[in-house]
């Protein structure tokens, strides 16, 4: 196939087994959510890229290098979403949402892009189920999100850990910054190319970093912990409470600073040490609505990164077993209501379009793995039943639709 019929780079079909386990995952995550009662927004996949550096920080990765931005006709700078907090503000102000109840409990699903180097479960689009909850200033607020993902996790079966910290207010954390940026000048023969450069705009993420020089350089930096004010302090104390009361397995991790500006105070993530990054991402964000124009309102959410997550879900279970039917000769109304019938039971039911004998047809249906042959011929007809095969013994019997 010539290059300029292939999906772009980083751009990748989902199907067969990898689209059953990328669905488990969706499949799971919508139940749990449903049962903590959140209702779902569809978000458009296409905002004014201002959205995105305002949110998401102007000195970040994503805004420097990652956004796919391109002008309309009227030359306004529009960008294909790399996250969904943005938008998901964007649409709580512009439908007032605000207006009609104390907090609301919102979740939505689809792909984000960013031009970033594809890799194991990260690509140029990718997939994210995203939770947000606005008007809740309640640490337990936090401690319920964190426990969802607890829930993801172990109702998928996937070995990970939850990590969190606190990345504090706008109270304590100008002084936190003047320290670490201080701690970074000193040790700055140790830091990467790209840490150098984020050292002043954006020193936390030199936490974060991967490279091991690195991380070795920060081991003795300041904590954030150690600088938070006492509200902040108190809201961390809570939060790990209730995490206890809820009977999650955490470790605080003092490095953990997400790479997004608008965090504030509670920030996790849930790491797989197979993939060695993060599956499930996200934290607190009181002041986001507040500086996209909204009234002052407390939020925080999460984001599951599903193809991330479908990489560590086991082989999927068997499919349920498919009804081939195969029509010999003028029985086409009756194979049709026989195909009918089967579905309204919940059965999976494939009418053949195929043609041909008996045999290549039972042929077809072994080689697709099928579990039954339903045969209809004349004789089939006049009697009112089906010849039902079972594929895997060779017993075939005759049986009415309505008693498969």
């Amino acid at each position: 196939m010539s290059e300029e019929f292939q999906a772009p780079r980083g751009f990748h079909d989902i199907l067969g087994d990898d689209l059953k386990r990328f669905r488990k995952v969706t499949t799971t995550v919508r139940e749990i959510l449903k049962k903590h009662n959140f209702e779902e927004i569809i978000l458009p996949v296409v905002e004014f890229a201002d959205l995105f550096e305002r949110s998401i920080g102007e000195a970040t990765d994503i805004v420097q290098k990652e956004m796919f931005i391109f002008e309309d006709r009227k030359g306004r700078r529009l960008a294909l979403r790399p996250e969904g907090t943005a938008g998901a503000v964007r649409a709580y102000i512009q439908s007032r949402l605000y207006t009609k109840r104390t907090y609301h409990k919102l979740f939505y699903e689809g792909p984000m892009f960013r031009h970033e180097r594809p890799q194991a479960g990260r690509y140029r689009q990718f997939h994210q189920i995203g939770v947000e909850v606005f008007g809740a200033p309640q640490p337990y607020a936090d401690a319920e999100l964190i426990k969802i993902c607890w829930d993801i996790i172990g109702s998928l079966n996937v070995k990970a850990d939850i990590e969190i910290n606190s990345l504090g207010c706008k109270v304590c954390r100008p002084a936190y910054r003047e320290a670490l940026v201080g701690y970074l000048r000193g040790v700055e023969g140790k830091l990467c190319d790209v840490c150098l450069d984020r050292k002043e705009r954006n020193p936390l993420r030199v936490l974060d970093c991967k490279v091991e020089t690195c991380r070795e350089a920060v081991k003795e930096a300041p904590k954030m912990v150690d600088y938070l004010c006492e509200e902040c302090r108190e809201h961390y104390s809570k939060v790990r409470e209730y995490l206890e009361v809820l009977g999650v397995r955490y470790r605080e991790n003092p490095n953990l600073v997400r790479g997004l500006d608008y965090y504030t105070r509670t920030v996790f993530e849930v790491v797989s040490p197979d993939l060695g990054s993060a599956v499930i991402a996200g934290g607190r964000y009181d002041h986001l609505v507040e500086e996209f124009g909204g009234p002052p309102t407390p939020a925080l959410g999460f984001a599951v990164g599903v193809e991330r997550l479908s990489l560590l879900v086991g082989t999927p279970g068997e499919d349920d077993p498919v009804y081939f039917i195969i029509p010999l000769g003028d029985v086409i109304p009756y194979a049709i209501e026989v195909a009918d019938t089967l579905r309204k039971k919940g059965k999976v039911a494939e009418l053949s379009y195929r043609g041909g004998s008996l045999r290549k047809q039972l042929d077809f249906a072994n080689r697709m793995g099928y579990r039954y042959a339903v045969i209809i011929g004349e004789d089939e007809v006049r009697e009112g039943v089906v010849s039902l095969k079972d594929m895997e013994t060779g017993e075939q019997v005759k049986v009415r639709p309505e008693e498969i």
